[in-house]
């Protein structure tokens, strides 16, 4: 488990990082989603201990990252933005000494070394100079360094950073296994990744935690659409039962209205939707559409970036 409690980061007057608070338990795969500068390399590389908070504390496990910083580094592994490969050296040398830098003991690095590279598919490349390698080959290089040692915790940054459609798929699918033994983080500034491969995200705007949301939950709605011939009194007059009911923005388009009418209870939407369909028809009321407001990540995130401050959501 990584416990984030208040976190930032300065680098002089300049706050890359402002009291950040998150906790990621066992077995998620969270999406640290920003845009470029948001901050999210700097938290990576304070929850992998390569920088020190300013202010606040990191605890892997319930260990102090500060106190046993050696300790908490032996759960994790890492893929930096810039892969940490050396050009020179051939693909296995580089997994064994890799291996050997993470504690494996000898009797435990055949083991490991095997099932890295079965699990990032580099078998035909192994014998190659890593500088011979394509982008994607790197990349996937990368991801057997940082699970060599079989991690409890695994941490990636921009691991599908310019990759053409197939290697990113390829990676996606590196992340999913890994995910059935770890905990992931991924840090990415690219929305369909996060969609493909999270549980959870976290959204870093301005060096604030702007959300923190399950990306299930992010699709529950507590708006409807409705789509209809009548005038805004009409269906004010209609929605008069309903006390819960708020329209909160009319269109009229082609001699039709649309509405988005909000529920301020916490009855299921669904459920609100059958009874104002119910009640819309008892008068008479044409209905073009009629259906909870579906959000998704790409308007959550739009929604986050337009706006002129952040609340804190931790």
């Amino acid at each position: 488990m990584i416990q984030v409690e208040n976190i930032s980061r300065h680098y002089g007057e300049f706050t890359a990082v402002n009291n950040v608070n998150f906790t990621i338990e066992s077995g998620e795969i969270v999406g640290l989603l920003g845009h470029n500068g948001a901050g999210k390399t700097t938290i990576m590389k304070m929850l992998t201990g390569f920088l020190e908070p300013s202010t606040g504390n990191i605890k892997i496990n319930g260990k102090s990252l500060e106190e046993s910083p050696e300790a908490a580094r032996s759960l994790m592994g890492y893929l930096p933005e810039n892969s940490p490969l050396y050009p020179e050296m051939i693909v296995a040398d580089y997994l064994q000494y890799v291996a050997e830098l993470r504690g494996v003991t000898q009797s435990q690095q055949i083991i490991a070394i095997k099932t890295a590279i079965a699990q990032t598919g580099i078998q035909e490349k192994l014998f190659q100079p890593i500088s011979t390698l394509s982008r994607g080959y790197k990349q996937r290089v990368g991801v057997a360094q940082a699970i060599i040692n079989q991690p409890k915790i695994l941490i990636l940054d921009e691991p599908t950073n310019g990759l053409d459609p197939s290697q990113i798929q390829h990676m996606r699918n590196l992340i999913k296994t890994a995910g059935k033994t770890s905990t992931v983080i991924l840090s990415t500034h690219i929305l369909q990744e996060v969609n493909a491969i999270c549980d959870r995200v976290l959204i870093i705007r301005n060096g604030h935690l702007a959300l923190d949301s399950k990306l299930a939950d992010l699709q529950k709605s507590s708006k409807l659409i409705l789509k209809t011939n009548k005038n805004p009194n009409a269906v004010k007059s209609i929605l008069q039962p309903f006390q819960t009911l708020n329209i909160t923005k009319h269109i009229t388009e082609f001699n039709q209205h649309e509405y988005i009418i909000e529920s301020t209870s916490d009855r299921d939407i669904h459920t609100v939707t059958s009874e104002v369909a119910k009640q819309l028809i008892t008068q008479d009321c044409e209905i073009y559409t009629l259906a909870p407001e579906l959000q998704d990540l790409e308007t959550v995130f739009t929604d986050i970036n337009s706006k002129s401050e952040v609340a804190h959501a931790a």
